[in-house]
């Protein structure tokens, strides 16, 4: 069993032991990495986890009851993306891949992709590594044609920014993780520019990554809660959620995947927005069947 799997799969079951959220038929994980060593890394990345396999993922999922994932290339790999493609064929149809590329992709190389499972592509604008927000705008018209989505994993400030590049875009962005906004409130700030996104169906957001902007911590993370609450009120067609595992900007004790799971339960306590977040949301982002 990896180091991953035996921190974050049996050094939670007893911390878990007496929670109960199981998700619905059909749910998907949308935020997820795999990890395997004898890929190489790219140089310029600053995250460097241990192995997290396709077949400790496949724990986390009996666990939670899940089904689906879409499986997210992390800036570890920069845009070689084999080891992402290699799990969502390891994964089959119940799978999808996020990839990262630059502006040297071939279009070959796109559709190749997109026959394995791909269906979006990722700037991780939190980290300097393989993507830029200048090539946000003309990769979007490449992929437009796929039926592909932009991905974005920006802190608000950068988001607010460039807000007339989201806007313009020819295709719909998700946005990771909250979006990262503290609290709801302020039409004019990185909040009020998300929702409006996602109220003229031209944005998604990721109920992802709680614990990396809270202060409070686990196992409450209490203070997203009412960002949280804030984009279920306004788009609850507009959302899907993740576990981030094996929550790779997480040094020492990692979440618990099931904690995350339960905040979704506690914090959107009606079944039927749940069953939609978790299941026929992202049947229509991600074209599960």
């Amino acid at each position: 069993m990896s180091p991953v799997t035996r921190r974050t799969f049996i050094g939670s079951m007893a911390s878990a032991a007496a929670l109960c959220a199981k998700a619905p038929a059909n749910s998907a994980d949308c935020h997820l990495h795999i990890y395997e060593s004898r890929f190489p890394v790219d140089p310029k990345s600053k995250l460097r986890p241990p192995d997290a396999t396709v077949a400790d993922y496949r724990q986390v999922q009996e666990r939670l009851g899940t089904t689906r994932c879409v499986i997210v290339q992390p800036s570890t790999y920069g845009v070689d993306n084999r080891c992402m493609l290699q799990a969502v064929a390891q994964m089959g149809r119940s799978a999808r891949g996020v990839a990262v590329v630059n502006s040297g992709v071939s279009d070959a190389e796109l559709k190749r992709m997109d026959a394995g499972g791909v269906r979006g592509i990722r700037f991780n604008l939190e980290q300097a590594g393989a993507t830029t927000l200048d090539m946000v705008e003309p990769l979007a018209k490449r992929i437009a044609p796929l039926g592909w989505h932009i991905q974005v994993n920006a802190g608000p400030e950068k988001i607010r920014e460039a807000g007339e590049i989201w806007k313009g875009l020819p295709v719909e962005v998700v946005f990771d993780h909250l979006a990262h906004v503290p609290a709801p409130g302020g039409l004019d700030s990185a909040y009020g520019l998300v929702i409006d996104l996602l109220e003229k169906r031209k944005g998604w957001v990721k109920l992802s990554g709680v614990y990396i902007d809270s202060k409070v911590g686990p196992p409450s993370y209490s203070d997203r809660k009412a960002i949280t609450q804030a984009y279920v009120k306004n788009a609850p067609d507009r959302l899907v959620w993740g576990t981030d595992w094996p929550h790779p900007t997480v040094s020492g004790t990692k979440p618990d995947n099931l904690v995350l799971l339960n905040l979704l339960f506690d914090w959107v306590p009606d079944e039927e927005t749940r069953t939609r977040i978790l299941v026929r949301n992202p049947e229509k982002l991600y074209g599960f069947s």
